[in-house]
């Protein structure tokens, strides 16, 4: 009897310890916070040194206190990039007044043709607030390479005009100018709205 009692009481010993265990477990387990890819942590994407649509040298350091939202792309794109900008200006839109909190910022992979007074006059069609940069060809060839953001001219069979393919990703900084989001291209602007909002009350 003594014997049977003392299997049964370390078999209920043994339960009551994987129980706190897998206890243990759930609380340690942090959920999934964020909608967008989190590369928080990731040693690329850390700075740029480009001019805006003012014609001002801007670092990623003058969006200090910020949530930084930024992607790559041409003013003669004609599809990815209008897309993603009218989708910014819909996520500011229903931000309301924490939009203030937030800056979107439009990196030309086409400097050539995209000049400061030529970036002002697009982006007002979205948003005056939105942030363009440009600068020399190297210039932001360096930036994309510091981005891992791939690009090429692609030449026509009409002179002087040409496309570029790029990447169609989305980065996004945290207000200590951390990168912490990588957002695919086709993210519903709803899941990015959340992401943001989370950076925000962070």
């Amino acid at each position: 009897m003594d014997a049977n009692y003392s299997r049964y009481a370390s078999k209920v010993a043994v339960f009551l310890v994987l129980v706190t265990l897998l206890l243990g477990c759930e609380k340690t387990e942090s959920p999934q916070r964020f909608n967008a890819t989190d590369i928080t942590g990731a040693n690329f994407a850390r700075d740029f040194s480009l001019l805006d649509q003012k014609g001002r040298l801007r670092t990623l350091a003058d969006f200090r206190g910020k949530v930084v939202v930024v992607f790559f792309g041409y003013t003669h794109c004609p599809d990815f990039c209008p897309a993603t900008l009218s989708e910014f200006k819909s996520i500011s839109q229903k931000m309301g007044e924490s939009a203030d909190e937030i800056r979107f910022v439009f990196v030309t992979l086409d400097p050539e043709r995209d000049t400061p007074p030529k970036l002002e006059t697009y982006l007002k069609a979205f948003d005056p607030k939105f942030v363009g940069l440009t600068g020399s060809i190297d210039d932001v060839s360096t930036t994309a390479k510091e981005f891992k953001v791939i690009f090429q001219r692609v030449e026509t069979t009409k002179p002087g005009r040409y496309s570029v393919d790029h990447s169609t990703g989305t980065f996004v900084f945290d207000k200590l100018g951390r990168i912490r989001l990588f957002v695919p291209y086709g993210k519903p602007a709803e899941e990015i709205l959340e992401d943001l909002q989370t950076l925000l009350n962070e």
